[in-house]
C-alpha cells in the first residue's frame, strides 16, 4: 500500500500572480514579523469569550481593541456567519517499539484499520516493524514515507474508538506540554474544540471558532444575524511549512471540504441581497472560495488545494474572524490577501505592542 494522495475537482480560479506593490514577485520573507516568545499562548483563558479581539477596518485602516463577547455588536439583521463544524479527534498518541517510545499523529483513516500517521523519532520505525499502543493494540508499518509519514495497519477496524481512550489533543508544537501530561489531557480535549464541532476526523482545530460560547451565538441571533455551517477537514495542508523562497513556488496539500445544500442556499441568498458574509476562520474561506463556481457557491464534498495569497480575488467572503498566525505561514498569507499585506502586518505589530496572545489558544482579529 502506498500513502495516498486524495484527488478532487481542479480549482476554478487560481490567484493572480503574487507581486508586491512595485511589481517583483512576493517573497515568503515578506510575511515575517517579530514575535516575543512569551506572547505565544500556552493555555486557554478560563472563559472562551474573554479573548481580546482586534477590529481592523480595511476601508479606513483604523484598528480598535475589544473583547470577543462584543462580537454581536458588529452584526445586523440579514448578515451571515459561516462556521466550520469539524471536530478534532484525540489524534496524538504514544506507542512503543523495542522499548523505545514513539509519538504518533494520526492524520487520516485510509480504510478501517489502516491510518496515515506522522511519527517521531521516525528513524525508529521502518517498513515491516510493529508498534504497540497498549491494551493489546498493535500495528504493523505497511509503508514508510518522507518526513515521518507512515501507514499503520491494525488488526482491528475500530482504531478511532481506541484513540478516544488513549489519545491526546493534537496541540501544535509551539504549545509546550510534558509528554503525556494526564493532568492537562481532559482540559485540552475540551478547549481545543469548538462548542459547535460535530463532524469527526480532523487533526487541528479551526481555532477562530474556539472563542464562541452559547451566549455569543445567542447574541448574534438577537442581532438578527444568520449562522450556517460548512466543514473543512483541517489537516496537514493548513499547517504545512513553507520551504519555498517565492510565494508562488509553494504548493498546498489537499484537504476535503463539504458545503451542505442548505448552507449554499443561505450564502447565495446573502450574496444576492448584498448582505455581508463573514467567515469564522481561514478554513471557511478556503472552503467557500473553492466552492464558488459559475457565479454561486455550489454544495457538495470536494478536495481543494487552493492557495490564497495577495492578488487573490475574493468572490464569497466579506468579513473575516481569525486568530493571529505564525510568521511566513500560508494562513498569514491568506489573511494578508484579505486585509492587505501592509495593513495586516501593521496590525500584527500593534498586537505585539498591546501584548495580545498569539496562535491557537490566543486572541483574535475581526477584519471588516
Amino acid at each position: 500500500m502506498t500513502i495516498p494522495m486524495k484527488t478532487g475537482e481542479a480549482e476554478c480560479r487560481p490567484p493572480a500572480p503574487g507581486r508586491g506593490a512595485a511589481g517583483p514577485p512576493l517573497k515568503v520573507a515578506d510575511f515575517d514579523y517579530d514575535l516575543p516568545p512569551e506572547l505565544v499562548a500556552q493555555r486557554p483563558l478560563p472563559r472562551r469569550d474573554d479573548s481580546r479581539m482586534m477590529v481592523v477596518e480595511r476601508r479606513t485602516g483604523r484598528t480598535s481593541h475589544r473583547r470577543f463577547r462584543e462580537l454581536p455588536e458588529f452584526f445586523s439583521a440579514g448578515d451571515l456567519l459561516v462556521l466550520n463544524d469539524a471536530r478534532v479527534i484525540p489524534a496524538r498518541a504514544w506507542g512503543e517499539r523495542g522499548g523505545a517510545k514513539i509519538e504518533f499523529l494520526f492524520v487520516c483513516e485510509i480504510e478501517p484499520g489502516a491510518w496515515e500517521v506522522l511519527c517521531r523519532p521516525a528513524r525508529k520505525l521502518h517498513r515491516g516493524d510493529r508498534a504497540s499502543f497498549g491494551r493489546g493494540w498493535e500495528a504493523s508499518v505497511e509503508e514508510a514515507g518522507p518526513e515521518g509519514r507512515r501507514v499503520l495497519r491494525f488488526g482491528r477496524p475500530d482504531v478511532r474508538s481506541h484513540l478516544e481512550s488513549i489519545g491526546y489533543a493534537p496541540l501544535p508544537p509551539y504549545i509546550k506540554r510534558r509528554r503525556q501530561d494526564q493532568s492537562l489531557r481532559a482540559g485540552d480535549l475540551e478547549r481545543y474544540q469548538t462548542i459547535f464541532a460535530r463532524k469527526d476526523g480532523v487533526v487541528a482545530a479551526p481555532t477562530a471558532g474556539l472563542h464562541f460560547t452559547q451566549e455569543t451565538l445567542a447574541g448574534l441571533e438577537r442581532a438578527g444575524a444568520g449562522i450556517t455551517k460548512v466543514t473543512l477537514d483541517v489537516g496537514l495542508a493548513t499547517f504545512q511549512p513553507v520551504r519555498a523562497e517565492i510565494v508562488t513556488d509553494h504548493r498546498m496539500l489537499e484537504e476535503w471540504y463539504s458545503v451542505p445544500p442548505a448552507a449554499a442556499r443561505r450564502i447565495n441568498v446573502a450574496k444576492a441581497g448584498r448582505r455581508p458574509v463573514a467567515a469564522v476562520g481561514t478554513t471557511v474561506i478556503r472552503a467557500l472560495e473553492s466552492a464558488w463556481r459559475d457565479g454561486a457557491v455550489r454544495s457538495g464534498r470536494r478536495a481543494t488545494s487552493l492557495f490564497i495569497y495577495p492578488g487573490f480575488e475574493f468572490r464569497v467572503i466579506d468579513r473575516l474572524l481569525t486568530n493571529f498566525h505564525l510568521p511566513k505561514s500560508t494562513l498569514l498569507m491568506l489573511a494578508s490577501a484579505f486585509a492587505g499585506r501592509e495593513l495586516l502586518l501593521e496590525a500584527y505589530r500593534e498586537a505585539v505592542r498591546e501584548r495580545y496572545r498569539f496562535f491557537s489558544y490566543g486572541d483574535c482579529m475581526l477584519i471588516l
